[in-house]
């Protein structure tokens, strides 16, 4: 079955992380549609588990909400990293995205231990996630991480972070509230749950 075919892309405005284009799609019939797409860096985000198997979240404050969240350790790819990420992505493998080379792996790595100055040692892959899939082009690898090593904390100047340790059922409750309500932080407690 054919469907819409993109025939065009133009940049329409470009902010500090973002690229926001209109695209120009064609249907079958000839008829032109258009869509919004906005393109942004991808990354990984890791839900740390401890000996004790209290889950590890990062508290921090977030100008979409406007307060603090709870969320897994999270962030964007290096620049370097960058090119490669589209590539990994096609390649959906469990094996691909728990190679220690991978580009989503290694950006999970430093993630945790930047924003919370503990390495996992073992890193299993849930799934990757794309937070609005008509309209965003960022892809964000959820791991869960285990075996946990000390590292050094390394956070952004710009990030002001708490620390907070739920058990499992504490978090399944701060999803019930509404304390928890970021996508890759809830995919990754209930992947933990399943996991069990």
């Amino acid at each position: 079955m054919k469907g819409l075919e993109l025939i065009e892309r133009n940049l329409k405005y470009q902010a500090h992380r973002v690229k926001v284009y209109e695209d120009t799609l064609v249907k079958p019939s000839g008829e032109k549609v258009y869509y919004d797409f906005v393109e942004n860096r991808n990354g990984s985000g890791v839900l740390l588990v401890d000996e004790d198997e209290k889950l590890i979240f990062v508290k921090q404050y977030r100008n979409s909400l406007n307060r603090e969240d709870i969320e897994i350790p999270a962030g964007c790819a290096e620049t370097s990293d960058y090119s490669d990420f589209n590539d990994k992505v096609a390649d959906d493998k469990r094996e691909v995205f728990e190679n220690p080379e991978n580009p989503f792996y290694r950006c999970a790595i430093r993630e945790a231990e930047e924003e919370t100055g503990l390495i996992p040692a073992k890193l299993s892959f849930v799934n990757y996630i794309i937070a609005a899939v008509g309209l965003f082009s960022e892809r964000t690898a959820v791991y869960i991480g285990t075996d946990l090593k000390p590292g050094k904390l390394n956070r952004d100047s710009d990030e002001y972070i708490e620390i907070v340790r739920l058990s499992p059922e504490e978090a399944l409750e701060y999803i019930r509230y509404g304390k928890i309500v970021d996508s890759k932080t809830i995919i990754a407690i209930m992947a933990y749950m399943l996991q069990r």
